[in-house]
């Protein structure tokens, strides 16, 4: 590509449009979806209920120890049809973009978004782009939209889970969030943080052939894992008690968090779940999520209890107990 540069005429429909998509989109994504050039694709039918998922990611900085906004896009959607249990069809991709945003760093994150489609084996088949005066953007949103199927043999939701259910998580929490704070607050320590961005599809699908009886999966982003556990209590009309010392932090994410003066339990993942199943499958679940590359550090952190109110509550290590509420304003960097 000539130019160096987003200009207002990538985004304008003409000819600099059209060459953007050309020399940098469709080579990165190419599928038969996408090369017929059309404003939709159109999809076959499938067996079983449809699921849709939607995330825009605006997460600074752009590049970070163990990702990018690119996979990061892609790896956040993916998990979001995951948590159904459904098999992924196709994704969609939107970029809007600001004037003056340098076309190489574009280049670089198409292509890492395009290894990761193609890590997972999901087509990317139609997309948009936009282009904003400059300073009316960030440099660089991207809205990703998954597609999958639900097999008539699955079903998870919040609704499913009762009093007595076992809480799972698939591994350390907090990796995510705190690569991004330690960057963005240009710690020195920086380099010791590695975000956990990744895939759980092929998790997903090894927890479910285990044969235990999963009542609900959820993948704890955005206000990490007491968020989620608090959006689960509201659901299912019940609460949740947590055994602080089961729960995986890594050591250098504790001492982070104790820092800034932040509970590691309310900090972002973007490669973990949480799994909600009967209390009887709880070591069969946690066998076939330990037997995983991604869930080789799982815990059993605690049960669901009966509790209309929705308390989430947390046992201490020193036996005591504490209310863990859902998180108030906005203290964490925006993380994806």
């Amino acid at each position: 590509m000539a130019t160096k540069m987003i200009d207002m005429t990538h985004g304008s429909g003409g000819r600099s449009m059209t060459r953007l998509i050309e020399d940098l989109f469709l080579p990165a994504f190419d599928n038969p979806w996408l090369s017929a050039m059309n404003d939709h694709a159109v999809l076959g039918p499938s067996s079983g209920r449809l699921v849709m998922a939607t995330d825009s990611n605006v997460v600074r900085p752009l590049f970070f120890p163990g990702g990018d906004i690119g996979s990061l896009s892609v790896h956040g959607t993916v998990n979001d049809v995951a948590m159904a249990g459904a098999t992924l069809l196709c994704l969609s991709a939107g970029f809007i973009l600001e004037e003056g945003f340098p076309m190489e760093t574009l280049s670089r994150i198409v292509s890492s978004m395009a290894a990761s489609a193609k890590s997972v084996g999901i087509p990317i088949v139609t997309g948009d782009t936009k282009v904003v005066e400059r300073g009316k953007g960030d440099g660089i949103f991207i809205n990703t939209t998954g597609i999958g199927f639900v097999p008539e043999t699955v079903s998870l939701s919040p609704q499913r889970v009762v009093p007595g259910d076992k809480i799972l998580v698939s591994g350390f929490i907090g990796d995510h969030g705190s690569a991004i704070m330690a960057v963005r607050e240009n710690l020195s320590i920086a380099g010791q943080f590695l975000s956990d961005s990744a895939p759980l599809h092929d998790l997903v699908a090894s927890l479910i052939k285990s044969g235990a009886e999963i009542h609900c999966l959820r993948d704890p982003t955005r206000g990490g894992v007491a968020t989620l556990l608090n959006e689960i209590a509201a659901q299912s009309g019940t609460g949740a008690l947590i055994e602080e010392e089961a729960v995986p932090v890594r050591d250098e994410v504790r001492a982070l968090c104790e820092v800034l003066g932040i509970d590691p339990l309310y900090v972002a993942n973007e490669g973990k779940l949480v799994a909600y199943c009967a209390a009887r499958d709880a070591e069969r679940l946690l066998e076939a999520m330990r037997a995983h590359p991604l869930g080789r550090a799982g815990a059993i952190v605690g049960e669901v209890t009966q509790n209309k109110g929705g308390f989430v509550q947390v046992r201490t290590s020193f036996g005591g107990y504490r209310i863990v509420d859902w998180l108030s304003g906005d203290p964490l960097p925006r993380i994806c």
